[in-house]
């Protein structure tokens, strides 16, 4: 008997509690996966289930197996699959989370051109400016901005993007430009609340910090929607330059303070520590850390 559909069966019956759901989840008879079960516990020499009338419950020894068996199935099926994708190509589907603005102005573009060169994928683009958990919510890749403190998971530096002061041409009109970031104070500011400290845009120029304690009339979450506003002269808004596209090269917005260096992050392809990494995931890492190299125009260079 394969060894590998006894931990299956194991694996399936332990966490649904009956044979019967084990064996609807499997795609075969109860009698089967009971079969199964039973064949395993020869196999190892010990009761791995607690059997009653009403439901299957784990001994010690299962409770040691369940915590393992599930990851090695896991990756005993990453493993054929990889070994299956070299000669067929990449196939499945890829789970990936990013931020909202990010996710519209660049990950979905560079996911389209992988896509073009992986035609049996299915890539499942989750965006939401939350940290999202990876495990409980089956995500196989996240593109994070800034650093994460989670043991859990592993980071793929990719980039690192700076945050720029920018206004309309029309705003600029009616208002004198800021000739330092004091100045700041004494304009109507478009806060972006995602930002770690929102009223408080910091600037270095060489050694020295610049702080503005910012104030105005709009308050939005996005940093894109910022942008939009500071575009319809609405104030001034303080962005990464992946917000903006190309606004400042078309001239539709000015960059402000340009001998301040803004506030810098970091980007991040973020996943699960302590399982192999599927060869599709480790592709598609593997291709934004290239791709996002042309896009210095949005990141800046690395």
């Amino acid at each position: 008997m394969d060894l590998v559909d006894e931990l299956r069966a194991f694996v399936a019956t332990a966490q649904t509690g009956s044979f019967t759901a084990a064996a609807d989840q499997l795609g075969v008879s109860n009698r089967l996966t009971s079969k199964y079960v039973a064949e395993l516990e020869e196999r190892l020499g010990v009761r791995l289930l607690q059997r009653t009338t009403r439901k299957v419950g784990l001994t010690p020894g299962g409770e040691t197996l369940l915590a393992q068996a599930p990851a090695l199935l896991d990756d005993l099926d990453d493993l054929l699959a990889e070994v299956a994708e070299e000669s067929r190509g990449l196939s499945g589907t890829i789970r990936i989370s990013a931020p909202v603005t990010l996710g519209e102005v660049y990950v979905s573009d560079m996911l389209g051109r992988f896509a073009r060169a992986n035609p049996g994928l299915t890539l499942d683009l989750r965006l939401g400016d939350h940290f999202v958990d990876l495990a409980s919510e089956g995500i196989d890749l996240a593109f994070r901005l800034g650093r994460s403190d989670m043991l859990s998971l592993k980071a793929r530096k990719l980039a690192t993007f700076s945050s720029i002061v920018v206004a309309s041409p029309a705003y600029l009109q009616e208002y004198d430009a800021p000739q330092r970031p004091e100045d700041l104070a004494g304009h109507s500011c478009i806060i972006d609340t995602n930002r770690r400290n929102p009223r408080r845009w910091t600037f270095r120029r060489g050694a020295d910090e610049h702080v503005a304690n910012v104030r105005g009339q709009f308050m939005v979450n996005s940093a894109q929607a910022a942008a939009g506003l500071a575009r319809d002269g609405m104030g001034i808004a303080y962005v990464p330059r992946f917000a903006l596209f190309d606004a400042v090269e078309r001239g539709d917005l000015v960059h402000l303070l340009p001998d301040h260096d803004g506030e810098t992050g970091v980007l991040n392809a973020v996943y699960l520590e302590g399982r192999a990494l599927p060869r599709k995931v480790r592709m598609l890492i593997d291709f934004a850390a290239a791709d996002i190299r042309s896009a210095e125009l949005f990141f800046g260079a690395d």
